[in-house]
């Protein structure tokens, strides 16, 4: 069973899971899957806090300042992913909680940010980043690393 149909396709993802919808990466065929079960009848609910579309484009950037990606593509990216049915978390409400848990973790409040919508929301976090999984591991947080099986 794949951690989508255990969880029911709710869940939050952040920004190392919705930007392999655009760039050819590791995992890139994994995101696509579980990004398809936006379209199921009903639809998955995917929360994201506000910050990932910043950080989805902080990460497109890169790609254009380093490696040559075309800025209109980059543009077109973005634009695509905002159209995209993600359920959008308020960074107002996810400051303080994440503060807390970045702090008790020793992680980023940017990455504490997704974890902190998982907690408020009691669904799991999907990311690409195995240090956060590792990180959380333990906790009372449901961290899954994207692709992986139960």
């Amino acid at each position: 069973m794949t951690p989508e149909e255990d969880f029911g396709f709710n869940c939050v993802v952040d920004a190392s899971v919705g930007i392999k919808l655009f760039l050819a990466e590791p995992l890139s065929d994994q995101a696509h899957a579980l990004f398809a079960h936006l379209a199921d009848d009903p639809p998955a609910q995917f929360y994201v806090p506000d910050l990932f579309y910043v950080e989805c484009a902080n990460i497109l950037w890169t790609y254009v300042q380093g490696f040559g990606y075309p800025a209109a593509r980059a543009l077109q990216d973005i634009r695509d992913l905002v159209r995209l049915p993600l359920m959008s978390v308020s960074l107002s409400m996810l400051a303080a909680p994440a503060l807390a848990l970045a702090t008790e973790i020793g992680c980023t409040a940017y990455d504490a940010a997704y974890v902190a919508s998982a907690r408020e929301l009691k669904l799991p976090l999907i990311t690409a980043d195995e240090a956060l999984v590792r990180r959380f591991a333990g906790t009372d947080v449901e961290v899954r690393m994207l692709g992986a099986r139960t």
